[in-house]
């Protein structure tokens, strides 16, 4: 236990955050920095960079709602202590999303009407199915939710995205470098916390097995679409414009359709929730395909 306490106390949180990785940024990048020209100037890549960015603040409001929800539904301070630091991390993820909108262009009196606009569905299911554990006060099931499937699942998505953005973006790829940092941190925690409470109540292992299923299913749907119906892709072929050269999970995402690339992503996150729960002894339930 002295090793949990250690590694996840706020003096440890301190040191590593705001005194570690964020250090002399601004809104989780380099002060100076800005969006590519080409994002700005084009009206398809434009709206779809809105709307990528849009799903990113969803899914950090979800993890804000329920990190700071689990708080006084953990069972010792060590935790709620935690959970309090991860609090602040999903905080500062929705400012830094929040304000790369307004980066983008979009007024801060419209910033509700164009999350209601652009938010995907499925995504706003999956964050539902979470968030009816963390009101109950389900504490084990809450964590899971949180701390290994949104968690693992933002984990992925943020690295897939930096390596995309790394050439051509470096103003969004610093902000992501910052937010994967955190997101390391939350899933360790669920993997490092969970397991000795799932021993303590196995009668618990079915109900957050089912939760599993469910959330996965609402990710993999929000996956299709965000691939299926982007428009990115096709604008920059049709500019002319050269795809860069990102390597991930042993591919290269430029040379990959948005079908392909869709399943990279949703075999990776999908593998990584088997593995992750396999440690803390759930069975990994395979979701239905959208």
């Amino acid at each position: 236990m002295s090793d949990f306490l250690t590694a996840y106390s706020i003096q440890n949180w301190l040191e590593s955050c705001p005194q570690g990785y964020l250090l002399n940024t601004e809104y989780g990048h380099a002060a100076g920095e800005a969006e590519p020209e080409l994002l700005m100037n084009n009206s398809v890549l434009h709206e779809e960079t809105v709307r990528t960015t849009v799903q990113l603040i969803v899914g950090e409001r979800c993890a804000l709602a329920a990190s700071s929800g689990l708080i006084n539904a953990a069972p010792d301070e060590a935790s709620k202590r935690f959970l309090a630091t991860q609090t602040l991390d999903e905080a500062r993820h929705v400012e830094v999303f929040t304000h790369r909108l307004y980066d983008l262009g979009v007024r801060k009196n419209a910033l509700e009407d164009t999350i209601r606009q652009y938010a995907n569905r499925n995504l706003v299911k999956f964050a539902e199915v979470l968030l009816e554990k963390v009101d109950k006060k389900d504490f084990i099931a809450g964590v899971v939710g949180q701390n290994i499937v949104l968690e693992g699942m933002a984990f992925s998505v943020f690295e897939m995205m930096y390596a995309m953005d790394q050439s051509v973006n470096p103003k969004f790829a610093h902000t992501l470098s910052g937010t994967i940092a955190d997101e390391r941190r939350h899933v360790g925690f669920g993997e490092n916390r969970i397991g000795s409470l799932i021993k303590e109540y196995p009668e618990k292992k079915a109900a957050i097995e089912r939760m599993q299923k469910e959330m996965s299913y609402y990710m993999l749907a929000t996956f299709a679409d965000a691939f299926r119906n982007n428009r990115a892709a096709a604008e920059i072929e049709h500019l002319g414009q050269p795809r860069p050269h990102a390597q991930w999970q042993g591919v290269d995402l430029g040379e990959m359709t948005p079908e392909e690339m869709e399943g990279v992503l949703a075999g990776t996150v999908l593998k990584e929730f088997k593995t992750r729960l396999g440690r803390i002894g759930l069975e990994y339930q395979t979701p239905v395909q959208p």
